[in-house]
């Protein structure tokens, strides 16, 4: 279907401007405001060099494994130990690192990922799904030969989720995935292993450095790690995650003790919405979550972590680079899986336009408006039950 670009209800929008499926505007329907690319000069610079280097002028570098998730849903709770449930609902998607780089790039950014793909039939699907579908640069990644692709299982119920994960060790060192990084203005990477030597060489070319953290499975949450954030410049953890390293009783005091060792922090508390601190502009702020009805929380806080990344380059205030972020992560779980469930700028755009969103949530976000493109169209592709169809088939009436 496709989607206004403008949508009238938005604070500062004149009138309503839709775009044919060429991309062309229909003649005398000027815009309401200019396009802005929050990344102008750099793809101006890039587009003249990609005859050359592939990845000159990434926006964003980020390394890591990626899974085939596999996404149960409907689930009344955890199956007992003999027993079967049917559920009515599964996804399969890209997970993992794949879950940040999908969102990235349906925003318009320019993405680059390292990762290994095995050589199965999961791995050519994941290659295949990255590259060709959603226009990630994988130029920087490697295919292993008899290598099985991870898998994860993810059992969503009561608006969370249960995972298990099979992968099998990379037959060589991870750190040898990435030794020249191609040139970007930001990279992600996760604390857990510590900043690596690739994100210490784009930060001192000037890239920020984005950082997350994942789950400590032993309980230990060793204060230690938190060492590591003298290599980052932003940091995104969850409330579990920040209170739990911190030894902190809510979400508002983790963030006091996590800024004084970092530039910007923010604290992801899901329904509760977002809080952050911005040292280098004095800012502090708190945004709510957008209300939706969720379907699938799995990697959610990845694209929180997109739409806070988009923000930052488009140089928003913190308080709208949180809003911005909890808009993208709302819209995600309302569809299977964290990577193909990401937001693309027409389902911002078709958001905006919804009748069932009250004017006081809406009227929020106008600073959005100037960056959906004139041809958004929600036309991306979702979670399916299995990893690909075949075409050519007969369909039986």
């Amino acid at each position: 279907m496709l989607l206004a670009a403008w949508p009238a209800r938005w604070p500062g929008t004149v009138k309503m401007v839709s775009t044919p499926i060429d991309g062309q505007l229909d003649a005398g329907e000027p815009l309401a405001h200019p396009l802005i690319d929050p990344c102008k000069e750099r793809h101006e610079v890039s587009d003249q060099l990609r005859g050359g280097t592939a990845s000159a002028g990434l926006d964003v570098f980020l390394s890591g494994t990626v899974f085939i998730d596999m996404i149960f849903s409907g689930l009344p709770g955890l199956p007992a130990p003999g027993t079967e449930l049917f559920v009515g609902g599964l996804g399969s998607a890209p997970g993992g690192s794949a879950n940040m780089a999908v969102a990235l790039s349906r925003l318009g950014l320019r993405v680059g990922l390292a990762a290994a793909f095995g050589d199965d039939m999961f791995g050519g699907y994941l290659w295949r799904t990255l590259a060709e579908q959603e226009g990630i640069d994988l130029s920087a990644s490697h295919r292993i030969r008899r290598w099985p692709t991870p898998v994860t299982v993810s059992l969503s119920y009561d608006a969370d989720r249960s995972m298990i994960t099979y992968g099998e060790p990379l037959p060589f060192d991870k750190c040898k995935l990435v030794t020249e990084p191609p040139p970007a203005a930001t990279c992600f990477v996760d604390l857990d292993d510590g900043p690596p030597e690739w994100a210490a060489k784009l930060r001192s070319n000037g890239a920020l450095v984005f950082a997350d953290v994942g789950w400590d499975g032993t309980g230990v949450w060793s204060p230690a790690i938190l060492d590591r954030l003298s290599a980052v410049d932003v940091f995104l953890p969850n409330a579990v995650e920040a209170m739990s390293y911190t030894r902190t009783e809510s979400p508002e005091a983790a963030l006091d003790a996590l800024a004084a060792r970092v530039p910007v922090c923010v604290v992801k508390a899901g329904a509760d919405g977002a809080f952050g601190i911005d040292n280098l502009t004095g800012e502090r702020a708190h945004a709510s979550a957008i209300p939706v009805d969720a379907l699938d929380p799995t990697g959610a806080g990845d694209v929180f972590d997109a739409g806070f990344v988009f923000g930052t380059l488009a140089g928003w205030c913190l308080e709208d680079r949180l809003k911005f972020a909890n808009l993208c992560a709302g819209l995600s779980v309302r569809h299977y899986s964290g990577s193909l469930g990401a937001p693309c700028w027409g389902e911002i755009a078709a958001w905006g336009e919804d009748p069932d969103v009250p004017e006081s949530v809406l009227e929020q976000y106008g600073f959005v408006v100037p960056y959906i493109p004139p041809s958004a169209a929600d036309d991306i592709a979702r979670a399916f039950p299995t990893v690909g169809y075949g075409a050519e088939l007969t369909d039986l009436d």
